[in-house]
């Protein structure tokens, strides 16, 4: 019997569960250190090296969360919003303001980690255990107790369920 080999861009997880290097998705626990840095997991930061490089761009629209965009995709929201997106429009100015008060850019380090500055740190409450979560082409980074708390509260209803049908989902 001949094994097949995988494309490069698909590897195999230690449970088996086969996955794209191209697609951040699934979730893993981390935690922040005492000098508020967070070790990205492995198959995530792999992922983001192999296809965008170690830039970043680290962010938050409400200070509820971390969003980690690798830079090349942050460069396309900046590149839609300058180019689409008319400059006299007010939700365009918020967008920015919020992205920009919260955000800097930064890289993985040696170890995988990257630096959460102190403004962020403390509106997404980053100490402690974190939950990253996979979004597609960027990371989510949520404190642990705040996003159980959210899904205790907003529960996924029928009304959900019958929204993504519309959509084939």
């Amino acid at each position: 019997m001949t094994r097949r080999r995988l494309p490069s861009t698909i590897g195999v997880d230690f449970s088996g569960v086969i996955w794209s290097k191209r697609v951040l998705r699934g979730n893993f626990s981390a935690k922040i250190d005492d000098k508020s840095r967070l070790k990205i997991p492995t198959l995530f930061r792999s992922a983001i090296e192999d296809r965008y490089g170690t830039q970043l761009f680290i962010t938050s629209l409400t200070g509820a969360l971390v969003l980690i965009y690798p830079m090349p995709v942050w460069m396309e929201i900046e590149r839609k919003l300058a180019q689409v997106v008319p400059s006299t429009l007010p939700a365009r100015a918020k967008y920015f303001d919020r992205v920009n008060y919260f955000g800097q850019p930064g890289e993985f380090d040696t170890q995988g980690r990257v630096s959460i500055h102190a403004r962020l740190r403390d509106a997404a409450a980053m100490v402690g255990e974190v939950d990253v979560f996979g979004q597609y082409d960027h990371l989510d980074v949520w404190n642990h107790e705040r996003f159980t708390k959210l899904l205790d509260g907003e529960p996924f209803t029928d009304d959900d369920a019958c929204a993504l049908a519309k959509y084939g989902i």
